[in-house]
């Protein structure tokens, strides 16, 4: 795969996640695509990774927004390293947290693993 095809994928891909579409971002999964969570859980296959992703995107932590930060491509390997800012509102306050995704990518274009590591404690979401 090349670069500006890497660079297209994952930027409709981070698009699709401010958009909050999960079925547009589901639809970069590959079937048996592995979601492997900054808070140490792993989710293989699309129906545990909609499961996981879904309170995300139905306003369940309220309004996220992932804000690209830079961009590392390797081509050869069809992985991306992303890194970003996500802000939300945690208790009336916005705050915000850094993390990375590495996105491994297949022949077809579909993301077969999602790590994600993030440079924050796990966010409080309790009222």
């Amino acid at each position: 795969m090349t670069r500006k095809a890497l660079l297209d994928l994952t930027r409709r891909f981070v698009e699709a996640f401010n958009r909050l579409d999960l079925d547009a971002v589901m639809e970069f999964f590959a079937d048996d695509a592995v979601y492997d969570e900054f808070n140490g859980r792993r989710n293989h296959g699309r129906e545990a990774i909609r499961a996981v992703l879904t309170p995300q995107f139905t306003g369940a932590f309220g309004q996220i927004q992932f804000l690209d930060e830079d961009l590392f491509i390797d081509d050869e390997a069809g992985k991306v390293m992303a890194s970003w800012r996500c802000t939300l509102v945690v208790k009336g306050q916005p705050t915000s947290w850094r993390g990375l995704d590495l996105l491994h990518f297949g022949p077809a274009g579909k993301v077969t693993q999602k790590l994600t590591y993030a440079k924050a404690k796990v966010p409080l979401f309790e009222d």
